[in-house]
């Protein structure tokens, strides 16, 4: 099993680094940005909402089923949001990639699909995994369709799944991606 803390992932766009309780300041901000998470169960808005947001991700990294990072935006030369491995099953090799949140003013740039490329890649090359799933609310057509962008496919609703912070209990989209599909992917963009 790869060392979780030493994961930094890293192209010309975009720079995943570990966050950490020494590091989640620089996401107050755009935490508190209005309805940025209104599709997500997570209250971030405050700061001690968001650092027990840390502190669960940490507790989760310790258990070895989750592995958060900072998203740090090169063109920008800012911190711009988080995202993490989750739900990481070692044994089926199949893992998660969420609760990433990135501030409006990154939205639509590019930042969300660099990022997700490299996660994608470290996650079946060198983690070795073999499945990459991701959970979106139904309502949620701009990550719905960012996700599809990147190939990966709807393998069904979960009706009624999650309460949100309004007691909204959304319906959440499962989409997979599989190994042999994102070498496809990438064998197709060359």
């Amino acid at each position: 099993m790869e060392q979780q803390h030493a994961i930094i992932l890293e192209n010309e766009r975009v720079r995943l680094s570990p966050l950490t309780l020494d590091n989640f300041h620089h996401l107050y901000a755009i935490a508190a940005q209005d309805k940025l998470v209104q599709y997500s169960p997570s209250d971030i808005a405050h700061k001690e909402g968001l650092k027990n947001y840390v502190e669960t991700a940490l507790e989760g990294q310790r258990k070895k089923t989750d592995i958060p990072f900072i998203i740090f935006d090169k063109a920008t030369d800012s911190f711009a949001g988080s995202t993490r491995y989750m739900h990481i099953h070692w044994a089926n090799k199949v893992l998660h990639i969420g609760s990433t949140w990135i501030g409006r003013e990154f939205q639509g740039s590019g930042l969300n699909g660099q990022m997700k490329i490299l996660m994608l890649d470290h996650a079946f090359e060198t983690m070795g995994f073999e499945k990459v799933e991701f959970r979106v609310d139904e309502r949620n057509m701009r990550s719905r369709k960012a996700v599809e962008k990147l190939g990966c496919t709807l393998e069904g609703i979960l009706r009624k799944d999650v309460y949100l912070l309004d007691g909204f209990k959304r319906n959440t989209c499962c989409y997979g991606i599989l190994k042999e599909e994102w070498r496809q992917i990438k064998a197709g963009r060359s």
